[in-house]
């Protein structure tokens, strides 16, 4: 039982700890010491709910439907698009250190749940790390030992954005000069572009 566990914590942490859309928004949000709590929380719960669909075995069924899978990207792309349009606006303009050192002046803690359910709902590779690739290898697990397999997935995802969101205080003190968030945001940018370019080519 405790081996099911942990190959599903190892596969998880794997997938997860790869620079994407999902990360960079829970990390951007820990070094804004903004709402925190909620990033990481919807993040953690979005992808257990979809590691456990997968697991089910719902995986194998959007994987197989070619229509499902174009929406999803297509979708996804254009979220990305837009959203880095955002984190490039905010390089360029320098406005996204405007708050205090507590959080809470830029976004709302609505705006912040929002966001994070799109990047986790709306972001086709956490579908495909969670439900698809994640889903696929927990339906091959014996029926009897699914859900420990999912649990260890969901273990590590809590772990990691816990450890995302609120490790990025560490780095807090690089992030008081203007030009850090200026290069963050820029970098973001890239990121949810050069993703949503990928998906679009396949």
């Amino acid at each position: 039982m405790g081996s099911v566990f942990f190959s599903g914590f190892l596969l998880s942490v794997g997938l997860i700890m790869a620079i994407g859309a999902q990360n960079a928004y829970v990390l951007r949000q820990g070094l804004r010491r903004e709402h925190v709590g909620v990033a990481v929380l919807v993040a953690a719960v979005c992808d257990a709910m979809l590691i456990m669909i997968g697991v089910g075995g719902f995986g194998a069924i959007i994987s197989a439907n070619p229509d499902w899978m174009a929406a999803a990207r297509y979708g996804g792309a254009a979220f990305l698009f837009w959203y880095g349009a955002r984190a490039m606006r905010n390089a360029l303009r320098g406005t996204s250190m405007q708050i205090d050192k507590q959080g809470g002046g830029g976004l709302t803690r609505r705006q912040v749940l929002l966001a994070a359910m799109a990047f986790s709902i709306l972001n086709p590779h956490a579908w495909l790390d969670t439900v698809v690739l994640i889903g696929s290898v927990g339906s091959q697990q014996a029926e009897d030992v699914r859900l420990i397999f999912g649990a260890g997935a969901v273990t590590a995802s809590f772990v990691w954005f816990v450890t995302l969101g609120y490790g990025a205080r560490v780095l807090a003190p690089l992030f008081e000069r203007p030009v850090a968030w200026r290069v963050l945001d820029g970098l973001v940018a890239l990121i949810l572009w050069t993703i949503a370019i990928v998906l679009l080519r396949g």
